[in-house]
């Protein structure tokens, strides 16, 4: 038996459709929750599983990180990937999974973060695809959108973009890259920052398609901004299209 304290580190991949966020909740399917059962179930210990973002409820990840201690747990260090994935449902897989120093925080060893969001504007709902993406069929002004983006760059107060529901102390945040790239009839957009405020991400999607659908000109991106008030801001955009793509640390 290995009965040296070990720290994990995870690299997460899931479908979010099915579950009400990461979140463990008592009664509900979560990414976490999800988690801590499949290494109770092979290690015989109740663990906490720290994810570095706590995303919503029906929204993917292909870059989530998270990490675990191990105390007396009697399956080694190279075992634990496959034998996790064999426990874990077919909409969530470890994609990585390695020991590492106990200074190693998978929220507060964060540097930043990418999100990616998926927009179809196909007039036919791409029914292959309806679970990862938002069907707007609209026609989008997507230089417009790009514009705008460019706007959100930089060192922000980004209160008119955060839910209500945050409580965060601060809402000042640093967008270090925003993008929003056209591949009719798709329109992806990607944001990395050091950090995002509640629904932060889907909330500048949806004022990006204000944008693009003509009913704002990019430079309101400012006025927005200024006004910290979300009912400033757009529409929220649905969960399914966004999906974490990568934590650098």
């Amino acid at each position: 038996m290995n009965e040296k304290r070990r720290k994990i580190k995870l690299l997460l991949h899931y479908d979010g459709s099915g579950y009400h966020g990461w979140a463990a909740q008592p009664g509900m399917a979560t990414i976490q929750g999800t988690l801590q059962e499949a290494f109770y179930k092979l290690c015989g210990q109740a663990v906490t599983v720290v994810g570095s973002s706590r995303t919503d409820a029906g929204v993917h990840a292909l870059g989530q990180t998270a990490h675990v201690v191990l105390n007396d747990c009697p399956v080694p260090t190279e075992n634990l990937q496959k034998a996790l994935n064999r426990l874990l449902p077919a909409e969530i897989v470890i994609a990585d999974l390695q020991e590492v120093e106990d200074s190693f925080h998978a929220i507060s060893s964060t540097v930043s973060k990418v999100y990616c969001y998926t927009i179809c504007t196909d007039p036919l709902r791409p029914v292959f695809d309806i679970r990862r993406c938002w069907h707007y069929p609209v026609n989008l002004d997507s230089g417009a959108m790009q514009q705008a983006a460019q706007r959100l760059i930089g060192t922000r107060d980004f209160t008119s973009f955060a839910a209500a529901a945050d409580q965060r102390q601060s809402s000042i945040r640093t967008i270090l890259r925003c993008q929003v790239l056209s591949d009719p009839p798709w329109i992806r957009f990607e944001v990395e920052a050091d950090g995002f405020l509640y629904n932060m991400v889907r909330n500048i999607v949806g004022t990006l398609t204000e944008i693009g659908r003509g009913r704002w000109n990019p430079e309101k991106i400012d006025e927005i901004l200024e006004a910290r008030d979300r009912a400033a801001a757009g529409p929220i955009a649905p969960p399914q299209g966004l999906c974490l793509v990568k934590i650098h640390y």
